[in-house]
């Protein structure tokens, strides 16, 4: 019984407009105000160079939002790559 009661405490939780402002927020935060997600920047180098991503953080790149993506490509190199968040344009 205590289980069903907290399957529907939290499919209530979820399911209102506090939780729903909560998941606005962390798409915001993943998406640059009309350019790229962290996720699309992270499709763009590995289209590019090949590899798997290992991690990617916002790094600001003259100004501007960006992407630092870490890629580790098919041959064990690590190399960093930079994407400008409003273009999706790799930068270094």
């Amino acid at each position: 019984m205590k289980l069903i009661l907290l399957i529907l405490f939290t499919a209530a939780v979820m399911s209102s407009p506090l939780a729903a402002k909560d998941q606005d927020k962390d798409a915001a935060k993943n998406q640059s105000a009309s350019g790229v997600s962290a996720q699309q920047a992270a499709k763009i180098v590995k289209r590019r160079f090949s590899g798997k991503v290992l991690k990617i953080s916002t790094q600001k790149i003259a100004g501007h939002p960006g992407y630092k993506v870490k890629l580790i490509k098919d041959n064990g190199h690590i190399i960093y790559v930079l994407v400008d968040a409003r273009s999706g344009k790799i930068k270094g």
